[in-house]
């Protein structure tokens, strides 16, 4: 049988022994039982790069694909030019049919609308043009202004038709690019180019029967 003091020192050795494990044990128990965090970092996996046949053949789409893109802005710009100078063309017969004239920035202005406000503006403009020739000729309008296809050709030769255009740095004006002295010899007085077109057209036929083509070496040949 051991001493009561034996017994405690006995007793006291074996407390001693347990705080080691105790405190592995509590080691363990802070260890996380989640994924490693460097798991949760993983590479992605290599993209393939095309090589070979395949590499030329991207490369072709690709330049196919801009000479198209290229190709449908140009019919577009040249589409577009079109509804201009139709748009232009139909305002000058309509400014002609009503004996006014079109402003000089007319063109500028139609030239930032899009193609489908200029179909719509051109299919107005047909219809106000034909609709108010029917009414001229129902009602017998006078041809004494009226230029005749010999003067129309030499007008669209000398300004396009224009009876505001001033060329020859000022010197030639109007529809027929008259000077100021051959519109004073038929009769015309201030500036040309200001005069409303049946005016001009009546003066430019006083001009050719006066004196022939030859006011227009040109394009009156």
């Amino acid at each position: 049988m051991l001493s009561p003091r034996k017994t405690a020192v006995a007793a006291a050795g074996a407390a001693l022994a347990t705080v080691p494990v105790a405190a592995a044990t509590a080691q363990d128990n802070d260890t996380p039982t989640g994924p490693h965090p460097d798991a949760l970092y993983t590479e992605a996996p290599p993209v393939a790069v095309p090589d070979g046949v395949e590499a030329a053949g991207m490369a072709d789409r690709a330049h196919a694909n801009v000479v198209r893109d290229g190709a449908l802005n140009q019919r577009g710009e040249r589409a577009h030019r079109r509804l201009v100078a139709e748009n232009v063309q139909l305002a000058h017969k309509l400014a002609r049919a009503r004996d006014h004239r079109v402003p000089r920035e007319h063109a500028e202005h139609v030239r930032t609308y899009t193609r489908p406000r200029l179909r719509a503006e051109n299919r107005d403009l047909q219809h106000r043009v034909h609709k108010l020739a029917g009414s001229n000729a129902g009602g017998g309008a006078s041809a004494g202004g009226a230029a005749t296809p010999q003067l129309e050709a030499i007008a669209s030769c000398e300004s396009g038709g224009d009876p505001q255009s001033v060329g020859g740095g000022g010197a030639f004006r109007g529809k027929y690019q008259f000077t100021y002295g051959t519109w004073a010899s038929v009769g015309g007085s201030g500036d040309p180019a200001a005069a409303p077109e049946a005016e001009q057209d009546k003066r430019a036929r006083m001009l050719l029967s006066k004196s022939g083509t030859s006011p227009w070496p040109v394009c009156g040949q």
